[in-house]
């Protein structure tokens, strides 16, 4: 049997990788849904189409991430269940949203197809708030006062616009004429707006959090890993300027590097999150150690997990792989 050290952080790492891979993957579909028009049919026919092929299986990594936590940390997933049920269950009312509004913008007849983009769009920043109301729950500790559900809300708004700077790039790199162009304006301006965030997170949570500003400012490591933040604030400065190039001339060549630095910032900042909070689980209160399930049954489901994950990693590389290169005209099956 394998420890329960070994497998509180195999599993924890998985976990962690799931939910970093869901937001970039689902968090730039989330921000094409965002930006949404839904006064243009062949503008919204293209953006759809550049997700279309992908949409449905990004999606696939929220329920891994959610399905490890059930199994590998049930007290822990009992705990923020019961802290998150309300914007949980909001989330899946945006989800589902999605789901038929996507399908239903293909059937409606032409006077209701409007009325199903509008949905598609509500529940993409539905979802998207949501989340970001967790994020900034879970970073306060899950505290109920007026403070932390203020800082929430903040952070919902955080997280609306860094899915709408990664939704901005992948329409960058994905889409020609003039959607290309003005997404090219959404994402400098979501630029912005995601790294006034990202300096305000990285100045509150520490002060609000004597373990986090003791992990940043009180050991070894400090000096090393300091710099995640300033590289991160780098990324901002050179994403700004590579778009005001991209602005200032027609050729498109280059278009995947901000969908690329995009990625490189939601990654810092994902390892910013997880270093200031490890080894909990449930901040202040459980660890990944303290909140395992069972080891046997955990030294058992490694092996499904040894076949199943790098199955889904398999199938999403593929079908990034097929769908690769500038969006085609949208056609339904």
């Amino acid at each position: 049997m394998l420890s329960a050290e070994f497998l509180a952080q195999l599993y924890g790492a998985l976990m962690a990788l799931a939910i970093l891979v869901y937001a970039i993957l689902d968090g730039y579909d989330l921000g094409v849904g965002i930006l949404l028009p839904t006064k243009n049919k062949q503008q919204a026919d293209t953006m759809i189409a550049s997700i279309g092929p992908f949409w449905d299986a990004n999606e696939t990594w929220l329920v891994l991430a959610v399905g490890l936590a059930l199994i590998a940390f049930p007290l822990a997933h009992s705990v923020i269940l019961q802290a998150l049920y309300l914007p949980v269950a909001i989330m899946l009312l945006g989800l589902i949203l999605r789901g038929v509004a996507f399908d239903f913008r293909a059937k409606a007849k032409t006077k209701y197809r409007d009325a199903w983009d509008v949905s598609f769009k509500v529940g993409s920043i539905i979802t998207a708030f949501s989340q970001g109301f967790m994020l900034g729950l879970y970073v306060m500790s899950f505290d109920t006062s007026a403070q932390s559900y203020t800082f929430a809300v903040l952070s919902g708004i955080g997280v609306v616009s860094a899915y709408g700077l990664i939704g901005s790039a992948w329409l960058v790199m994905k889409t020609n004429g003039d959607i290309y162009h003005q997404s090219l304006v959404w994402c400098r301006r979501f630029n912005a707006v995601s790294l006034i965030g990202v300096i305000a997170v990285s100045m509150v949570n520490p002060l609000i959090n004597d373990f986090v500003a003791q992990k940043w400012f009180g050991t070894e490591l400090s000096i090393l890993l300091l710099p995640i933040p300033f590289a991160c604030i780098a990324l901002f400065i050179f994403q700004d300027r590579v778009l005001a190039n991209l602005l200032s001339c027609q050729e498109k060549e280059g278009s995947w590097r901000p969908f690329a630095i995009s990625t490189l910032i939601f990654l810092l900042c994902f390892l910013g999150l997880v270093y200031s909070f490890f080894p909990y689980v449930v901040p202040n209160e459980l660890t990944i150690y303290e909140s395992l399930a069972d080891p046997s049954a955990l030294t058992f489901m490694f092996f499904g997990v040894v076949l199943v994950v790098p199955a889904i990693i398999g199938y999403t590389v593929f079908s990034y792989r097929v769908f690769w290169g500038k969006t085609q005209e949208l056609t339904y099956y």
